[in-house]
Parts: C-alpha cells; structure tokens; sequence
C-alpha cells in the first residue's frame, strides 16, 4: 500500500459498510454514503488495489451449518516452541498457516510462542491434526489445547472510530 494514501470520511464509511455487509450491491452502498454509484465503484476497488480489503468472505453460522453437517470440534491451541529463532518460528508457521484445520494463526508474546484457532470433524480429526503439527515436530516443547463449549461472540470487523 501507498503510505501517502489517504482515507477520507467517505472511504472509512465505505469500510465500516462493506464490514458489515459485503454483499450489498454498489446502488446500495453508493446511496448510504451519499455518492453517484459510480464514484462509489470506484472508491471500492481503490480501497482494494491499496490493499485495505484483503478479501470478501460469507460468514457462515455455525449453529445452522451444525445442524446439517455436525458441530465439529474448535480448539484454541497454545504452542511453546523449545527454540526461537526466527527461521524456527517461520518453519512453524509455513507449516501451521498451510494446514486446512488452522482457520487462525497467531505469533504472540510473551507466553507461548503461537494461538492457533482450529476447527475439525471430530477428536480423531484433531488428534491427527495435533500428529501433524505437534507432535511430528521435534521443535515443539508444549502443546496446550482448549476445546469450546460454546461460542459467546465472534466480530471479525476492525474498529475504524
């Protein structure tokens, strides 16, 4: 992204919109931020070509998804690594970001070295995954996995206040 790039009140409304709906069509969007639909097209693939809107999702509710395909099993999983040099810590995250159970990564400190957001069929499904990404892994010094009962909130939009 350009640094010298500047957002404008219509821009971080657009942004605001667009988080909490993706989908509405660009007359929608155009009206609600007081712009011809035209400029509005615009200014959204601008804020794409910048690279502030990394990609447009359809989130999906996992209680309705689990009534026709089962709830599968989420875990928070913290991962301390025994060594930490930087190509160690990019080795672990290549191989965490590449596997499709991982639906989050994250390099955190102090404490454990990653919290990874996993989502699987089943325990077996976890139990290879945990094969896969832990215990193959001679560099892994701890695992420690927190299994959800139940999910509270989920808000995957930036605060641009």
């Amino acid at each position: 992204m350009n640094e010298f790039f500047d957002l404008d009140a219509t821009d971080l409304l657009l942004l605001d919109l667009l988080q909490n709906d993706a989908a509405q069509s660009n007359q929608a969007l155009a009206a609600r931020v007081h712009v011809s639909p035209p400029t509005c097209l615009r200014r959204v693939k601008r804020l794409h070509a910048a690279g502030l809107i990394e990609r447009q999702v359809a989130l999906l509710q996992p209680e309705r998804v689990a009534a026709l395909v089962g709830h599968g099993l989420q875990a928070i999983v913290e991962i301390t690594l025994e060594r930490q040099g930087a190509e160690l810590l990019d080795a672990f995250e290549a191989r965490a970001v590449q596997d499709a159970a991982v639906q989050q990564c994250w390099r955190v400190s102090p404490g454990p070295d990653f919290v990874l957001v996993t989502h699987t069929r089943d325990m077996p499904a976890y139990l290879a995954l945990a094969q896969r990404l832990f215990t193959s892994d001679a560099n892994v010094r701890n695992v420690r996995a927190f299994f959800s009962t139940r999910r509270a909130k989920f808000d995957p939009r930036v605060p641009l206040a």
